[in-house]
This record gives structure tokens, sequence and C-alpha cells, in this order.
């Protein structure tokens, strides 16, 4: 709370530890709010989103009409002690506001109904600190002293082309619905991201130029990677610098897998070293500062040329994507871009002779399986705001429904032989292949809006010769 108009020495440090801060003598508390320059008008030019989250909030009301509902945007998460996590807004509220990367922590998406089947919506938020308070230098969670400029209702209000408040003047105990206490409501507001609009399709492109840059980066720096006795850990610093550089930051941890590494479905211990004659795995995607993300996996060969079991795994792991993709199309179901993908897999590994049966036995819903001992996880995901996003959506409306235009997804089929799988010849243990782009459906078929990016195995060792 704001400790107005009281600049004392006990009420600067009252809401703080005190055991490593000096008091404040009297000369500071009797000129501190003193002295500065006019602020900045606040009034601007709405933010390209704000007519598409106003949209977004109309179809929200429509589903619930007579009711209070409440989106918060989360607060802070302590790391350790008196240090919290980057904060984060809640990706249905981001959605919903077109508050992004610079969302206050604490602040509330508040939808009032007005009794005639709609709702006003208010962005509820503490004010920034007046310099003549306390707070404004003395609280290190939200003083302007310490964190830098903090908005300001009016701004934010111009900026988002939404009603604001104080965030003290909410009533928060009458809400009939509220995000992530409420399932219909968290589904709901999941629900609304499974077709994006288009301004989300753009920032999921910008999201995935700035990974492929990112993924550029990696192969650049493949001899400073394979020196160092923690490779991975400088694969995921590179990374992490272009995500920072260009976007916002990494849209999930990165997984920097080399070697055995790369059968570990999420590595991001990344703490081994980068071989050459080994595969690297990395699986990295950038969040963009509307806070949309990419995710795209390559894999690749340390020293820029596959043997030749690495480029059969590859290739085969490859046209399971390519079946996968040339399957999707609107109006088919989002898993039977799986089961595509599984036809190829499980033919593959059936041909090698690692399957006790046949591929159509392996196939078989119930009674097979077998081929899924080398890829466990599923094929595809949406995508969006949220790496996984929509995840709360109805089955019958995520993997039972349907693609429709404007639906973004993955499409990641991989095949994995764990180094100690005595099912598999040697010469296969220890590969890992995964290789994932994001898939943009439109009214005439998919999009690989990852597709400029090296996936053959010729293209990828092409890469690599051109950039390490």
């Amino acid at each position: 709370m704001s400790t107005t108009g009281n600049t004392s020495t006990e009420a600067a440090t009252s809401t703080t530890s005190t055991n490593r801060r000096q008091p404040y003598g009297q000369g500071f508390l009797d000129t501190i709010s003193s002295g500065w320059a006019q602020r900045p008008a606040h009034a601007s030019p709405p933010r390209e989103q704000a007519p598409f989250a106003a949209a977004r909030r109309e179809s929200l009301s429509r589903m619930f009409p007579g009711q209070r509902l409440i989106v918060p945007a989360g607060e802070l998460k302590q790391r350790s002690n008196d240090t919290d996590y980057p904060f984060r807004a809640h990706s249905a509220f981001s959605h919903l506001t077109g508050w992004a990367r610079d969302a206050e922590p604490g602040a509330v998406l508040v939808f009032e109904p007005t009794g005639q089947r709609g709702h006003e919506a208010t962005l509820y938020f503490r004010e920034r600190a007046d310099r003549t308070t306390a707070e404004f230098y003395s609280d290190a969670s939200i003083g302007e002293f310490w964190i830098g400029p903090r908005p300001a209702l009016e701004g934010v209000a111009s900026d988002l082309a939404i009603a604001t408040a104080h965030i003290d003047e909410i009533e928060y105990f009458d809400a009939d619905l509220v995000v992530d206490e409420d399932s219909t409501l968290t589904r709901a507001v999941s629900e609304l991201r499974l077709v994006k609009d288009e301004y989300e399709v753009a920032q999921l492109r910008l999201a995935v130029d700035v990974t492929a840059r990112g993924f550029d980066d990696i192969v650049s720096n493949i001899p400073a990677i394979i020196a160092h006795a923690r490779g991975e850990r400088v694969v995921e610093g590179v990374f992490h610098t272009r995500a920072r550089s260009d976007g916002n930051t990494v849209g999930y941890d990165t997984i920097a897998a080399s070697g055995p590494h790369a059968c570990y479905l999420h590595w991001t211990r990344n703490d081994g070293a980068v071989m050459p004659g080994d595969l690297m795995l990395v699986d990295a995607g950038v969040e963009v500062d509307s806070l949309y993300t990419a995710d795209i996996t390559r894999t690749f060969p340390v020293n820029g040329t596959f043997t030749d079991v690495q480029r059969k795994v590859y290739e085969a792991v490859r046209e399971a994507a390519d079946f996968a993709f040339a399957s999707a199309r609107p109006g088919v179901t989002f898993r039977s871009v799986h089961d595509a993908a599984m036809t190829v897999i499980a033919a593959r590994v059936a041909e090698w002779g690692l399957l006790p049966v046949t591929a159509e036995e392996a196939l078989e819903p119930d009674s097979g399986g077998h081929h899924r001992r080398y890829m466990v996880h599923g094929t595809s995901h949406h995508l969006g705001i949220d790496v996984h996003d929509c995840a709360q959506a109805r089955r019958d409306l995520y993997y039972d429904g349907v693609l429709e235009p404007g639906m973004v997804f993955t499409i990641e089929p991989g095949l994995y032989f764990q180094i100690d799988d005595v099912t598999v010849p040697e010469e296969y243990r220890g590969i890992g292949v995964r290789i994932e782009d994001d898939i943009l459906m439109t009214v005439d078929g998919p999009v690989n809006l990852s597709a400029a990016m090296p996936r053959t195995a010729d293209e990828i060792e092409a890469w690599i010769a051109r950039l390490a």
C-alpha cells in the first residue's frame, strides 16, 4: 500500500527489511519530493493490438451474459529471498488486454455486466506513486527509484483503448467467474485462442523469423561450442542472446541436447559437452515483445556431416514430418496429423527390423504401439501466446477437433534411440532426431512458417558448411 503524505523515516522503512538498509536523514526526506521535471503527457495513440484485444473481449462477453468476470495478470513469483523471477502476465490477461511484456504485476481485468447482455471492461492496476510518497524511493519492489518508470492510469487507458482504474477500487469477492479458479472461464479463454487473428499470425511470423536468426547464431558458433566443456550451455546462451536482443526472452527453456542427451525429450539441464561425430538437437523459440512465441527444432551433425545411420534416421523423421504436413488441411481432425506421422515412423522402424511385429500390427490402436517406444510424444500442439497454447480447451475442440483456417500448430515427429536400449543395434544407440516446424492453416491448406530454415539432410550440411 502507498504511504501517501507520510515522509517520516519510519514510514519509509516500515514495509521492507531494515537489517541492511540505512535510515534516511531528514535532509533527504525534506528534499526528495522536489526538484523533478514535469512528467511527459500520458496520451498516445492505441497500440496495434488494441482493436484485436477489444474484439476478443467482445467474444468472451457474449459467452457469459450477466456474469462478472475477473482475469488477473498474476503476481511476481519469488526466486530466492528478496529476488523475483522476471514477471510475465497470464496469457489470457495479455490476450484480452493487449498488455504484453510491459504489463504490471497485480493488474486485473474486470468484465462488469451492463444488464444488456454485454459488459464494460476495466483494467485495474496500481497507479505509479506520486513523488511525494515514500513508495517512490523506498519500496524496492514497485518504487520507480528502484525499478524504473511505471505506467500511469491515463497513459495505459489511451495506449490500450480500455478504461482503467486504481487497483484499490476493485472489489474482489463478488465475481462470478475468475480465470484459473473457475474451469468454465479458464476453458473459454483457452478456446478463444484456437483460431488466431491477423495480429497474432503476424506476431508468430515475427517470432519464427527471430528464432531462425537464433539458430543461425548457434551454427556460427559451433567452434566455440565444441571448445567448451559444457558446450550445451554455450548453445543455450547464444540463443538466449538473440532472444533478449531481438525479442522479449525465450518462449520456454531451451533444449540443447548433444549426443545421447538428444534422446531425452525435455533435456534442459544443458550441461554436456558437444562432440564432433554426435548429433545436436536444439529445440528453442523466441518470445517476442507481444509474448507470442515460436517453437522450432533442428537436429544437425556437430562436425557438419551425417554418418550413414544418422542420415537414415534423420531422413525418416523428415519423411514423417512431410507426410504429416501433406495430410493437414481444413476439415480434417487435429489428431489425424499425428496418425499420418506415425504411419511413416512405424513403417521405417519395421523396415529396419526394430519391431517384433509388422508396421500394420504396430499401428493397431489397441494391440499395437510397439513403434512408440522410439517416439513417445505427440506430433503436434497448438502454438501462440503460450508455447503449448489452448491447453485448457476441451478435447473435442483440440485433439479431436478439426483444423480451421487461422490455427497455428507444430509438426514435430522424432526418433530417439536411448544409449542403453538393447532392442536396437548398437549403431543406432544414442541417436536422437526431431524436426519441428510451425504451421499456419489457411483456406488453401497448411503453410510452413519456418520453411526457410534448412530441413533436408543436404540442406543441414550446407547450412553448417556456410556458417560454421
